[in-house]
């Protein structure tokens, strides 16, 4: 019973997250309805973009330390209905400022999520099984982000741009009361096994928020992590923001198959590159500490060619290449984002650790959406895409760096 509960509690939180990434991605596909009806500018349209990440990546570590600090189901449930009521809220706004707040209570509402949500999958999950089922949740971004795209731009072409946020966010409140009785709460490290170096060890909540920040940066490994994922986290920003929009312009396609074809292609091709990435590195964190990590230097570095080619394509078959390609090695890298990092991080700080390192990273996300604005009126968009290709180089470059000088140990 609790070996089957145990991916039924992964199965549960895929839902949830799939309604965390398809609230957020439906407001990129009715770009060019909201840039027609309130008069927008492209910044204007970036900051829209960037309200939510803001204030999302500004509430990471506080939802990190609460995660470590009480329920996580608590959290995870009442973020789902808070932040599907916002997503309904979203669709009543009239005005410009009035967007950009509802976007903004909704980053509140998601930051606690997957600071809660990783640390309860580790409760259930050891490392023999940890990657898995971190990639199988992971696929939930991706069928999120699709939908999100496809049936936004799909129900504002043919019902008006608010009609994806009451369907969205009347489903997610249904989904939290539905997990009030069933997702249950474990106990906190029982997944973990004695030798578990450098995990294993005894609970200690008492020494403070200070404390437990050194007690996380003690290994140099997690502050590689958390830039390689700015980083990375910037470039996918970029493809989530403005994908729907380029097509849009570039390609002359509807409102409905900008927004399909902008999230589709990348996001199927995701699910292909996480599976993959969370069997891979399952396999080679058995015999190496960094397995999980060097799959994540593999994604990295392969999708530097795929990025490029995807801006500057004129092409739509070579289009759907590049976005493939690159959907693919992202999720190489995404499939292990957070068992990377427990790797490096006891069980009683990962919450916190988890809640940093995404609060860094998508405050480095939230630059995407206004620089490319700003860059797309000097360079155009195409080029200001295929630049990004760049940022993938560095921190793959990083993510060897790191492995070799700090990680170059195999596993007992």
């Amino acid at each position: 019973m609790q070996s089957r509960y145990k991916w039924a509690v992964v199965g549960m939180l895929w839902f949830v997250c799939f309604f965390n990434y398809a609230d957020r991605q439906a407001i990129f596909s009715v770009f060019p309805l909201l840039k027609s009806e309130l008069n927008l500018t492209d910044v204007q349209l970036g900051i829209v973009g960037s309200a939510f990440m803001w204030v999302y990546a500004l509430m990471g570590p506080f939802a990190g330390l609460i995660g470590d600090r009480l329920s996580r189901k608590t959290l995870i449930v009442g973020g789902l209905i808070f932040w599907s009521l916002v997503t309904i809220a979203t669709a009543l706004s009239t005005t410009y400022w009035q967007l950009v707040l509802f976007r903004a209570l909704e980053g509140l509402g998601e930051a606690f999520y997957f600071p809660a949500s990783m640390s309860l999958v580790s409760d259930y999950h050891g490392k023999a099984t940890r990657s898995r089922a971190m990639a199988i949740h992971q696929s939930s971004v991706y069928a999120g982000t699709i939908a999100g795209g496809a049936v936004s731009g799909y129900l504002a072409q043919h019902y008006g741009w608010r009609s994806s946020f009451y369907l969205f966010g009347t489903l997610g409140t249904l989904l939290g009361l539905v997990l009030v009785g069933l997702l249950k709460e474990p106990v906190r490290g029982q997944s973990e096994e004695p030798g578990d170096a450098p995990v294993h060890g005894a609970f200690d909540f008492s020494g403070g928020v200070m404390n437990s920040l050194r007690a996380i940066f003690a290994h140099r490994m997690v502050a590689i992590l958390i830039s390689v994922f700015v980083g990375a986290n910037f470039v996918a920003v970029i493809f989530l923001t403005w994908m729907p929009s380029f097509l849009f312009r570039k390609f002359g396609m509807s409102l409905s198959m900008a927004g399909l074809n902008g999230t589709a292609y990348l996001q199927i091709a995701s699910v292909c590159g996480v599976i993959t990435g969370g069997w891979l590195a399952d396999k080679y964190a058995k015999k190496h500490l960094a397995g999980r990590m060097w799959t994540q230097s593999l994604g990295l570095l392969v999708g530097v060619p795929f990025i490029f080619l995807a801006g500057w394509t004129l092409s739509v078959p070579m289009l759907i290449l590049g976005m493939a390609g690159f959907g693919f090695s992202k999720g190489l890298y995404d499939a292990n984002i957070w068992a990377s990092l427990y790797d490096v991080v006891k069980p009683e700080q990962r919450a916190t650790a988890l809640g940093l390192m995404n609060s860094i990273g998508w405050l480095g996300g939230s630059v995407a959406p206004v620089a490319i604005g700003f860059a797309a009126q000097t360079y155009g968009m195409s080029a200001s895409i295929s630049a990004s290709s760049v940022v993938y180089l560095m921190v793959g470059g990083l993510m060897i760096y790191g492995i070799r000088s700090f990680m170059e140990k195999k596993a007992a």
